[in-house]
């Protein structure tokens, strides 16, 4: 966030207490990935305290008004006029659209949905896979096993233009002289999808099993395992 200086904790105007749109966003998807269970409470169209006597309606009109907002942050000032920090999720697609300084709180709300509309409209999430999902399976000379699976560190997935889906492209990178022993969960490579030599996205494949180094016990198992199977 280079463009913000917080110069108090209530956003009251104060000389030297800016922002920029860009990263009111950035703060927002902090919020949204890192503290989710803020939803439970940004949804909330209407509620009441002190047994009912004191009713509250929240200030974010597109809670009731647009399909799939989860919140996020009204504020307006007499300088900074009315601003919106909107969020919402439609078919696994989340977006966050920013306004600063409508003119009017009808604006910034018409608006935010205008912006909302364009990244759904024109903008899909795609899923290639989920974590611990097998990507491939390589060979190992010397190990006490002959072969490992490889599998996604993380759900893969990536943001694209809708019509593309079918143009992306998956590259498996798999490190060279990988040392022995090898222990679940150790990055092994990687994955990159892209468009056209563009990537879109890349995420670690990792050791699905551990793999020792191969000794005297091992090799005597490997033997025996391999001598059974012909007998059978």
């Amino acid at each position: 966030m280079s463009d913000t200086t917080f110069k108090n904790c209530h956003g009251l105007d104060e000389d030297g207490h800016v922002t920029s749109s860009y990263d009111i966003a950035v703060m927002s998807r902090e919020l949204l990935n890192k503290y989710p269970e803020v939803t439970k409470y940004t949804t909330i169209w209407m509620d009441t305290l002190r047994d009912g006597k004191t009713q509250l309606s929240n200030t974010n009109r597109l809670i009731k008004n647009y399909t799939g907002a989860t919140g996020l942050k009204t504020g307006s000032t007499s300088l900074a006029l009315y601003n919106l920090s909107a969020s919402a999720t439609r078919d696994n697609l989340s977006l966050i659209a920013v306004i600063m300084k409508a003119p009017t709180t009808k604006i910034r709300f018409s608006e935010a949905s205008k912006l909302l509309d364009y990244g759904f409209n024109n903008f899909s999430y795609k899923e290639f896979g989920k974590k611990g999902d097998l990507v491939s399976t390589i060979n190992i000379e010397k190990g006490s096993k002959s072969t490992i699976p490889v599998i996604l560190e993380n759900t893969a997935g990536v943001l694209i233009k809708k019509g593309e889906q079918n143009n992306v492209e998956q590259e498996i990178s798999i490190n060279e002289n990988m040392a022995l022993p090898i222990k679940k969960g150790d990055i092994l490579g990687e994955v990159r999808f892209s468009i056209n030599g563009e990537v879109l996205a890349q995420v670690n494949v990792v050791a699905g099993e551990d793999v020792d180094k191969i000794n005297i016990y091992t090799m005597g198992q490997n033997i025996f395992s391999s001598w059974f199977s012909l007998l059978r």
